[in-house]
């Protein structure tokens, strides 16, 4: 003799289940409903990384790049919109004149870009 139980689902549908029968159906709905809330959770970190992290990463290492190449003598452009001339190349910070005898030490990080040197052929 079984005796018949019925379950209510989250739903609000009801299924009848047989005591002591193992509920595999029970399972592969919850197992479908686990994949069908991971596949848009799994696109989603797909865009995230192709439209913001690897671009992001790609301007970080032009930047790393241009900041290695300026040598004494390069004009740049700082973050706070200075123009100066390197004229010293330490480890952390590079020493800019922006005036006549003005110097300051400002750090790798504070270069915005190599400025573009003008030559007479081009002027």
């Amino acid at each position: 003799m079984s005796e018949t139980t019925t379950a209510v689902s989250p739903c609000g549908g009801s299924a009848p289940s047989a005591t002591g029968g193992a509920g595999g159906e029970a399972g592969a709905a919850q197992q479908g409903g686990l994949m069908g809330m991971l596949f848009p959770l799994a696109i989603f970190v797909l865009i995230f990384y192709f439209f913001i992290i690897r671009p992001q990463r790609k301007r970080d290492k032009q930047q790393k790049n241009m900041i290695d190449s300026i040598a004494r003598g390069d004009q740049i452009i700082t973050i706070g919109g200075f123009y100066g001339t390197v004229r010293e190349v330490r480890d952390d910070s590079f020493q800019i004149e922006i005036a006549e005898g003005v110097r300051v030490t400002i750090l790798k990080s504070a270069v915005q870009g190599k400025r573009a040197v003008k030559t007479e052929a081009s002027a």
